[in-house]
């Protein structure tokens, strides 16, 4: 992603770092755990053939900053991480755009065309349901299959000194243990990964982040769902032909079903290969985003 610029947009309480290209329809890209921007190294590069493409870093990931937290851990919530999300598009001058995001960064996408309805012109998400569907349906494969949610949300210092003793052990686990073949990631990656987990200030915003998912960001989805708040616009839903959202929620209809109780227009499908399926078939993944977010609304 050597071509594409780079520059940190402050926020009201963090600094974002982002890479952008392009010139035509403004996209944003979220990445997930445990990876950063780079994960769209393959992907963005094709998008912004046509698409402004902005690959962003969420606040405690990767180069950007790491506010601090507290008790109830909603600086580090989903909704705390879209608003850093629109105030980076609106000084960048786009108060409108689309929005794609894997893993946590699907987390933080939803939020975003939940809470800001006006802003967001269309949404992806991969490989992922939402948080509370998830927390809801929880059981032993997910604990296990899952470890990040359980074990980066128990209180702190536990985690934290876990990651800090092994970074690379953490990332190993991740990366070869959710369907993609190791040969997805090369070795400058996967080293570029565990860099990103070095830092202590960072382990500690991740685990916050995961705290945030079991509490705060469960109560958030629940006050949706009572209150009928549905996301209003075009929803594409795309998830791993190889992992867990394609066998454990078939008795829900599947992740499309799921995913309609909580938007208006929702289309999508499994993409062959593992979780990261964005980087182990980037060019299927670059395929669907394409015919998704250029046509026509």
């Amino acid at each position: 992603m050597d071509d594409f610029s780079s520059e940190i947009i402050a926020t009201e309480d963090a600094e974002i770092f982002l890479r952008r290209k392009g010139s035509g329809p403004p996209l944003l890209l979220l990445h997930g755990f445990p990876q950063t921007h780079l994960m769209w190294r393959d992907v963005a590069p094709l998008l912004a053939d046509e698409l402004t493409v902005i690959c962003a870093d969420l606040r405690g990931y990767g180069a950007s900053s790491c506010p601090s937290s507290t008790a109830d851990h909603a600086p580090y919530s989903k909704r705390a991480l879209a608003a850093d999300m629109v105030a980076v598009m609106a000084k960048l001058g786009f108060t409108r755009f689309a929005v794609a995001g894997h893993d946590r960064g699907g987390r933080v996408a939803y939020r975003l065309a939940l809470d800001h309805p006006e802003t967001i012109t269309k949404l992806a998400v991969l490989d992922i349901v939402p948080t509370a569907e998830a927390w809801d349906r929880a059981d032993a494969r997910f604990a296990l299959g899952f470890w990040p949610w359980t074990l980066l949300a128990q209180p702190e210092p536990l985690p934290e000194r876990l990651i800090a003793a092994a970074p690379d052990a953490i990332i190993d686990s991740a990366l070869n243990g959710w369907g993609s073949p190791a040969s997805t990631f090369s070795s400058a990656v996967r080293a570029a990964y565990i860099e990103a987990l070095r830092s202590p200030g960072h382990i500690h915003a991740i685990c916050e982040e995961y705290r945030a998912a079991a509490a705060i960001d469960r109560e958030h989805d629940a006050e949706d769902q009572r209150d009928g708040r549905r996301i209003a616009c075009p929803v594409l839903a795309l998830w791993s032909a190889e992992g867990a959202l394609a066998q454990w929620y078939q008795a829900d209809g599947g992740p499309l079903a799921i995913w309609r109780r909580w938007a208006v227009a929702v289309e999508g499908g499994a993409v062959a290969g593992g979780h990261f399926f964005p980087e182990e078939r980037p060019m299927a993944t670059v395929d669907a985003l394409h015919m998704f977010f250029m046509a026509p609304a």
